[in-house]
């Protein structure tokens, strides 16, 4: 059964006064294709936590910029759970996924009460044709997400249970940071099953990896409320170049 039908709201805010303007589609573009571009994301999107932005099987018709608020993206595994792919913040993009094949591949869960700015792709399409910077900004995007998922394959693939966590912790805190957030500290959105998912480990694993890193020093942890003591100590647990 599909959510009930997502609230649509005029902008209150364009591209070109936004402040995550460097981080998402604008960044690096002139004033004048940011003015074209305002004339694309004519809408925004409010989706309260635990509501599905899309779902699986959904026909693609729109990207979607994260302008507040936290989301994950999940699969349904062969047992019937629930496979977490990936966590987006404010200034990523969701909907990619259904480039290919014109349907949705995953389903885009709000971890919080969060917005979205609605791009049309039909109109993306066109408008990068004409604005060639957009065309080399949104390749720059998919390219990212394709490093991405190649550093989750190796997350998944060779490394152990510390290292893994560790990788995350340190690739959260980078993006975070992009955003104006503290190196240091930070809120954990998702839950402990849902990084479980996410890093291919246990429940039980990721508490007792937590536990770990808080006994040695590396990390304060308050249920969600995360500090990290001991970055160098963090860091030699993992290849940054993986995060």
């Amino acid at each position: 059964m599909h959510p009930p039908a997502l609230r649509l709201a005029p902008l209150k805010s364009a591209c070109s006064s936004c402040n995550l303007r460097e981080l998402c589609l604008p960044v690096g573009m002139s004033n004048e294709q940011v003015d074209k571009l305002d004339e694309l994301v004519s809408a925004r999107r409010s989706i309260e936590r635990g509501q599905t932005l899309f779902r699986s099987g959904d026909t693609f018709q729109h990207l979607y910029a994260v302008r507040t608020g936290f989301f994950k993206t999940c699969v349904i595994a062969d047992d019937g759970r629930d496979q977490v792919t990936g966590f987006q913040m404010a200034g990523e993009l969701l909907g990619l996924d259904g480039i290919g094949t014109d349907r949705h591949a995953c389903d885009a869960v709000a971890l919080e009460d969060s917005t979205v700015c609605v791009i049309p792709y039909g109109q993306l399409e066109e408008l990068s044709l004409e604005v060639t910077d957009l065309q080399r900004v949104f390749h720059k995007i998919m390219s990212r997400e394709i490093v991405r998922e190649h550093g989750v394959m190796l997350l998944l693939g060779s490394m152990r249970a510390e290292e893994r966590l560790a990788a995350f912790l340190l690739n959260l805190t980078q993006r975070l940071h992009l955003r104006g957030y503290s190196r240091s500290a930070l809120v954990l959105r998702m839950s402990r099953e849902e990084i479980g998912s996410y890093l291919g480990l246990k429940l039980e694993t990721v508490s007792r990896t937590f536990s770990r890193f808080q006994a040695e020093g590396i990390l304060e942890v308050k249920q969600r409320d995360i500090r990290i003591v001991d970055h160098e100590g963090l860091r030699k647990l993992v290849n940054t170049t993986a995060c």
